[in-house]
């Protein structure tokens, strides 16, 4: 069984700060499923986008969370918040979390493609 949305953000914060990163939560989506978007900044004019990954690379740890690196144009604030707004008009439900950290940390567990 999959851990709640909101508690998963919540741990993830907690995480974040824990390791000396700043996070806040941008958008509160659905509490139960709802999808879990990541935007790392760099704090150097850079950032990098995190979004869930597909089920079939979760492997046979359906209960676990997966991220993949989502593609942007280039890797500047401005691309992630535009891929943010179109994931939004897809999906209304998705949670945002910022983080801020000089070494672009992101303390996710990432899906092998």
């Amino acid at each position: 069984m999959r851990l709640r949305s909101d508690f998963w953000v919540s741990a993830y914060i907690r995480r974040c700060s824990v390791e000396g990163a700043y996070a806040v939560l941008r958008r509160r989506g659905a509490a139960e499923a709802g999808a879990v978007f990541v935007k790392v900044d760099a704090l150097d004019g850079t950032c990098a986008l995190y979004g869930p990954a597909p089920q079939s690379l979760t492997g046979d740890q359906p209960e676990e969370r997966f991220f993949l690196q989502v593609p942007l144009d280039d890797a500047s604030p401005l691309a992630a918040e535009e891929k943010l707004r179109r994931e939004i008009a897809f999906d209304s439900d998705l949670w945002i979390v910022e983080v801020e950290d000089r070494q672009a940390r992101h303390f996710l567990t990432l899906a092998r493609e």
